[in-house]
């Protein structure tokens, strides 16, 4: 994978594509989650690089991709525009894994002619009919609550969360690395703060794949998640041996789903 830049309005974004972009290829865009970075596709990046243009990034704020001003998942979508426009390609296959979920719906909801489908991993779905008042409280919280916790110790706590697997944990901490203990908790808030402003009612208008950890013990990933193809339909698949970061955990199984997924549209 190939590192590139583009300059956004808010700050500049690092993003890794396939050596050689073909546009007459499918594309996908792989969308990480809250505090990590693009590695934790890696698994994916070897599976689907040899049939399919591959873009992932550094999202606003995090890795790479920082100092960003003024977070916003849906300016975030015009980033990924740019980037898709600079490399002449016109839809894209979005995966998005927890918080990267929210940038491939804010993505889909202001650009839905470039999305020819969605893959959801452990993220949870935009609208307000999900979120009772409890949540909305919990989530406001975040911030300071995570302050109450010693750095080294928040951390190993994130990393034993989201993970089953040595390979996952490992790779959590390792992303996690990068982040000062100021960095960590504001980021935790404004990812979350994002959300709140921008979470909108939507109607999804490519075909969806839900895929949840069998072992995804984040928040009320599950419960979301089952709420959602209880009201939409859009199928939902359990990975086994597998927390949050279900990708990591188990990708073969996940890479079975995302490639059938896509062998599937039209």
């Amino acid at each position: 994978m190939q590192k590139k830049f583009v300059s956004c309005e808010n700050g500049t974004i690092k993003y890794w594509t396939t050596e050689s972009i073909h546009p007459e290829r499918k594309s996908i865009f792989f969308l990480h989650g809250m505090t990590a970075d693009h590695t934790m596709f890696e698994q994916q990046f070897e599976v689907f690089k040899k049939d399919y243009n591959l873009f992932a990034w550094d999202a606003p704020a995090h890795g790479e991709s920082r100092p960003y001003r003024n977070f916003s998942f849906f300016d975030s979508a015009d980033c990924m525009v740019k980037i898709l426009h600079d490399h002449h390609i016109r839809d894209v296959i979005v995966v998005g894994q927890s918080m990267g979920g929210y940038f491939a719906q804010a993505f889909i909801k202001k650009y839905p002619e470039k999305v020819k489908g969605f893959v959801s991993i452990g993220s949870t779905p935009f609208g307000h009919r999900y979120y009772s008042k409890t949540d909305i409280w919990f989530l406001k919280q975040v911030e300071w609550m995570a302050k109450l916790y010693p750095f080294h110790a928040m951390k190993k706590a994130i990393a034993k969360q989201v993970s089953v697997t040595q390979r996952a944990y490992d790779n959590m901490m390792e992303m996690l690395s990068t982040y000062d203990k100021t960095e960590l908790y504001h980021l935790m808030g404004i990812a979350y703060a994002g959300f709140l402003k921008e979470n909108a009612d939507m109607d999804i208008p490519c075909p969806v794949l839900l895929l949840v950890g069998e072992q995804d013990k984040t928040g009320k990933v599950k419960a979301y998640n089952k709420a959602w193809t209880k009201t939409t339909g859009y199928p939902l698949v359990l990975v086994p041996d597998a927390a949050h970061n279900a990708n990591v955990d188990n990708p073969e199984f996940v890479n079975k789903y995302i490639d059938d997924f896509i062998e599937g549209l039209k």
